[in-house]
């Protein structure tokens, strides 16, 4: 029973140290697509502002999932096929972000780009909601990510906030934008359940 908890550990440290990569091109893709202001007038900055802030938004977003996604792991014992296919889900989810950041950026006024940009996050986020039951199933009702992950309120308030904002974008833009970073102040502070509970089993 020890040897299998140990390879599963090792399991979950080869599939965190997959996932931190690409969550780094991620954010490394995101970086490449700002663009400098044309000229060095601040008139020239602003114009490029509003990407300047997306990105920002953005990366927040990339950071509390790495976050929350390494303290996931690292309680883990077990993983499983499922699991690492809901994994590569959520991947698949955050890779579009940068893809969305640059739309809303060059188009932050539109309806559609605020639109795209909030369904991405919001798959994402139900991306990761699957990853953590798949986690669950593969390590048991009473294992420390069941424990520490409770009724998730933080994830489903999450996801409606998303949603809401999706549709709010064809109203106005704005609006949907207000909600995204409403999503990334609710978790600017880590989400402590899964790291007190790594540090108690220790």
């Amino acid at each position: 029973m020890g040897e299998e908890r140990g390879e599963g550990r090792r399991e979950a440290a080869r599939l965190e140290a997959f996932s931190d990569g690409v969550m780094a091109v991620i954010i490394t893709i995101m970086a490449f697509g700002l663009t400098v202001p044309k000229n060095t007038t601040w008139h020239a900055v602003s114009h490029q502002l509003p990407s300047l802030l997306v990105y920002v938004l953005s990366f927040a977003l990339i950071g509390i999932y790495w976050n929350n996604h390494h303290h996931l792991l690292r309680a883990t014992q077990r993983i499983s096929g499922a699991v690492m296919w809901a994994n590569l889900h959520l991947l698949f989810w955050l890779s579009l972000i940068p893809v969305a950041t640059k739309w809303v950026g060059e188009a932050h006024e539109h309806s559609l780009p605020a639109s795209v940009y909030g369904a991405a996050s919001l798959g994402a986020g139900v991306a990761y909601t699957l990853l953590v039951r798949m986690i669950i199933r593969v390590n048991g009702r009473d294992s420390f990510v069941a424990k520490a992950i409770g009724s998730d309120i933080k994830g489903k308030l999450s996801a409606c906030l998303f949603a809401a904002g999706v549709g709010l974008a064809w109203l106005t833009p704005w609006a949907a934008y207000s909600l995204y970073a409403a999503v990334a102040l609710l978790w600017f502070v880590p989400d402590r359940r899964l790291a007190s509970r790594e540090t108690a089993r220790h």
